[in-house]
């Protein structure tokens, strides 16, 4: 059975530019870096958020399933502010993927493509606040 997510994975050519993008997007720095054996940078971590989801950057050369375009599974992060979130987003140079979208009371949600090519959700999600709160409780 499926317990919860634990980490997602965004793809970059350049690891240490896009280290320094999220670094400045999150306000954290990473707390885990692995190098390949000939010392190159390829996978760095952040764990964030409310539940210390852990927020991976790999070196794209490791990609499974290489893309000229954003694609996959989008996971949606969830915010306090939507509006401001992607605000940050767009400036730190993030670019449009999907407009926010209300999907129901209380859900609203919007992509970016970073600028490394990876796709980005994120929501205002009350389900996630309810959760928060039993969990607080």
């Amino acid at each position: 059975m499926l317990r919860g997510m634990t980490t997602v994975s965004y793809y970059a050519d350049d690891l240490e530019e896009a280290r320094a993008w999220y670094t400045a997007l999150l306000g954290v720095e990473a707390y885990f870096e692995g190098r390949t054996p000939d010392g190159t940078l390829g996978y760095v971590e952040f764990r964030i958020g409310d539940y210390q989801a852990e927020l991976g950057l790999v070196q794209r050369a490791f990609q499974v399933t290489p893309s000229d375009g954003p694609g996959g599974a989008i996971l949606y992060w969830a915010v306090d502010d939507l509006d401001a979130t992607l605000a940050r987003l767009f400036e730190l140079g993030a670019k449009v993927h999907d407009e926010p979208r209300v999907r129901g009371e209380g859900f609203v949600t919007a992509s970016v493509v970073d600028p490394f090519g990876n796709v980005l959700g994120v929501m205002t999600n009350v389900h996630y606040f309810d959760v928060l709160e039993r969990n607080r409780g």
